[in-house]
């Protein structure tokens, strides 16, 4: 452990804190050079395995992530022109598909309109790995093009549990106040929490950390956090 995670590390209790607690501390173990991203840990209690306990979804963080998102998007005809005027930033339908097919991924977001999926679902072992699968579930399977890239420009992010049980989202960056980390948190949470499967039982927030892409990870206090968003 380096010397600045340390002192890092030294500035964290051995006690679970608060929502807003938490985005001040995480603002002051940040120590990184660069605008580190701010990312929450959330252990749910659900079997991944069970298709009924897949916890998926979306939600609009009221303060953006911090940082500028490439978006790509598989369209044709007047949608391919509605996603250029709309600021995406690839755009196309064969070319595209090709393009990634030969390994080319230099975009954070995709989005299809359904008229296509079938031709991007081939490219499933590619994208799918790697979380840029477009999926209706999502919202980046949509005739609605314009109205996907604005959400995601505004600072929509989509969460997935991972075979361990957890779902990490970034929240924004070490730089904002810790107020706006603080709601991009609660977004998070409330969404996550409106988003537990009828099957699942017991604690379903079972535990949960934030932290700064060099720092320590901060212990939530998730009974306190499940009170406020039941």
């Amino acid at each position: 452990m380096g010397k600045k995670l340390q002192n890092a590390t030294a500035k964290v209790d051995a006690k679970f804190y608060d929502l807003e607690s938490a985005g001040e501390l995480v603002k002051q173990t940040a120590s990184a050079k660069f605008d580190e991203t701010v990312e929450l840990a959330i252990r749910l209690g659900v079997d991944p395995k069970r298709a009924d306990q897949m916890v998926r979804g979306t939600t609009l963080l009221p303060h953006g992530t911090g940082r500028k998102v490439r978006i790509l998007v598989f369209a044709k005809g007047e949608k391919e022109q509605e996603a250029r005027d709309a600021g995406a930033d690839f755009v196309g339908s064969d070319d595209l598909l090709e393009k990634v097919k030969g390994g080319w991924l230099d975009f954070d977001q995709a989005i299809a309109t359904p008229d296509l999926m079938a031709s991007v679902g081939k490219l499933g072992k590619i994208l799918g790995p790697r979380g840029l699968m477009p999926n209706p579930k999502t919202g980046t399977v949509t005739f609605e093009v314009a109205k996907a890239i604005d959400e995601i420009r505004k600072g929509r992010v989509e969460y997935k549990v991972d075979k361990a049980g957890i779902v990490h989202v970034p929240i924004g960056k070490a730089s904002f106040d810790g107020s706006k980390i603080t709601e991009n948190a609660q977004a998070v949470f409330s969404s996550i929490v409106k988003a537990k499967p009828s099957s699942s039982k017991g604690k379903y927030l079972r535990s949960a950390t934030m932290c700064s892409t060099m720092g320590p990870a901060i212990p939530l206090e998730c009974s306190l956090i499940a009170r406020q968003f039941a």
